[in-house]
């Protein structure tokens, strides 16, 4: 140990460093006067220096002026279950279960014994840049956005003054699965899978209309129009809700309403029949929510459920690799920009994106100059494959 004397405590009232030799540390005290109970109020930091001591004294001094009053032993990871606990409220199930993964698997491991108001910038890019090994680049958004909000949340309670976290950038991460595309031997091969599963509408929707998975699971049937063209206005659906929180779409021109093909309406007459045949097998038991794709009882689909019943399909088809529920979405911009002709505003449109550079950052793989019209195009691929086999004549 170093031969460090003690400094003399300062005077009555005054802030002060000393030495304790049973803890062998540096302790330095702040005077607050007296609390309404009678009590002395001297909150202390301690350091193995005196020089550190004195500097850990400026900096409580500086936040207690500014109101802050963080608890001595106050970690990161008590604020993050703090921001877990109290800070997403209003948010779905979903959204705080992802959340508390990401921090318990990514944020409380690595920095969550760190006191809080000890944390430093260089200390949240040393975490990045490790997390950068194993995380995608968005995967790394993610987690830097729940620590953000965490610090946030407790600058908002006076526990810290500055977040640190919001002076890093995200480092580049490994790279994630890339989303893909069906060809359309392979889309027509899912389509001959799915046909007699209770996802064949469902499928044929996503496929041939483009809509979000989030959108198709909240769909009503009040919102599916499949009368016969009238005065201009053909079949279609309105796209108007989603399974987020308060049921709204991802952004306000994720709310449209799409024409469909007339496959589709033959698709969706007999998803509804079937529905029926459900309804009247459940009796008592069914609940109506008027929901166009439901479990057996009425009640709403969960991702899951949609992406098990996928995967079966998929493993029929024998198309191989790995393929979700959105890749569906994804194929419709493929297939419709194999065939070359619609402007890519017009894309952006029929998906749902706020702005055109939106479609061509996330389908930058898909896309061709242009491609042609949505529904009558769409209905021209796949009309053989949707026909009922009884429709079909030798």
């Amino acid at each position: 140990m170093s031969e460090e004397k003690p400094r003399k405590r300062a005077g009555h009232g005054e802030d002060s460093v000393y030495w304790v030799e049973s803890k062998q540390r540096w302790v330095g005290a702040i005077s607050m006067g007296f609390a309404p109970s009678g009590k002395r109020r001297r909150p202390t930091v301690t350091a193995k220096t005196e020089k550190e001591a004195w500097k850990k004294l400026r900096k409580k001094r500086k936040e207690l002026e500014n109101g802050i009053k963080t608890p001595a032993n106050y970690t990161v990871a008590d604020a993050v279950n703090d921001f877990l606990k109290r800070g997403l409220k209003g948010c779905s199930p979903n959204t705080i279960t992802k959340c508390r993964n990401l921090a318990n698997k990514h944020i409380i491991p690595e920095l969550g014994k760190a006191k809080l108001t000890e944390l430093t910038a260089d200390d949240v890019d040393d975490w990045l840049d490790d997390r950068a090994d194993e995380l995608a680049t968005s995967s790394l958004r993610e987690v830097l956005a729940i620590l953000r909000r965490a610090i946030r949340f407790a600058q908002r309670r006076d526990k810290v003054l500055r977040n640190v976290a919001e002076f890093v950038t995200v480092p580049e991460g490994r790279k994630g699965r890339p989303s893909k595309a069906l060809t359309l031997q392979q889309a027509i091969a899912v389509l001959v899978a799915a046909r007699g599963t209770r996802l064949f509408a469902y499928v044929v929707l996503s496929l041939l209309v483009g809509v979000r998975t989030e959108e198709a699971r909240a769909l009503r049937w009040p919102h599916v129009r499949l009368d016969p063209p009238r005065e201009g206005v053909p079949p279609h659906v309105q796209v108007w809700r989603s399974v987020r929180v308060k049921g709204d779409t991802k952004t306000k021109k994720s709310r449209r309403t799409l024409a469909i093909p007339l496959e589709l309406v033959d698709v969706l007459r007999e998803h509804k029949a079937a529905q029926e045949v459900d309804r009247r097998v459940a009796g008592d038991k069914w609940q109506e929510n008027g929901l166009v794709f439901c479990t057996q009882f009425g009640t709403a689909l969960d991702a899951a459920n949609v992406r098990r019943g996928f995967r079966a399909i998929i493993k029929q088809s024998k198309i191989g690799g790995k393929w979700t529920p959105r890749e569906l979405r994804h194929s419709f911009v493929s297939l419709l920009s194999e065939e070359g002709g619609m402007p890519i505003e017009v894309i952006a449109q029929l998906v749902g994106h706020s702005s055109s550079a939106t479609t061509e950052t996330v389908y930058r793989h898909q896309l061709r100059p242009v491609i042609t019209k949505g529904a009558g195009l769409m209905g021209t691929l796949f009309g053989d494959t949707l026909r009922s086999p009884s429709d079909t004549t030798t």
